[in-house]
């Protein structure tokens, strides 16, 4: 699935970027860009990703950390305990204004 949503948005900005339509087409293509951007359902499926993203970080970070032990760089393993800290204090949103829905 990755790999097709990878092509057809290469394939879209390929198009934009070689158009001969002018400005006029372009605008077209922003404004159902915005629209589909828009889209409660569009939106609720980005936020079910992110937060499958996360918690897929997060078992991953357990697995490297177990196996890597005292080699795990500081700033990585300060920055997944703040976001476990953060996660387990409820708050709902994340750096990039998502939430935990």
């Amino acid at each position: 699935m990755r790999y097709r949503l990878t092509f057809v948005a290469g394939l879209v900005l390929g198009y934009v970027l070689g158009t001969r339509a002018g400005r006029e087409r372009y605008e077209q293509l922003k404004k159902s860009a915005r629209q589909v951007a828009q889209n409660p359902a569009v939106r609720n499926t980005a936020e079910t990703a992110a937060q499958q993203g996360r918690e897929i970080a997060g078992k991953a970070f357990h697995a490297v950390s177990d196996k890597v032990g005292d080699h795990m760089p500081d700033s990585v393993a300060g920055r997944v305990r703040s976001l476990r800290e953060r996660n387990a204090n409820g708050s709902g949103a994340d750096d990039w204004g998502t939430s935990n829905t």
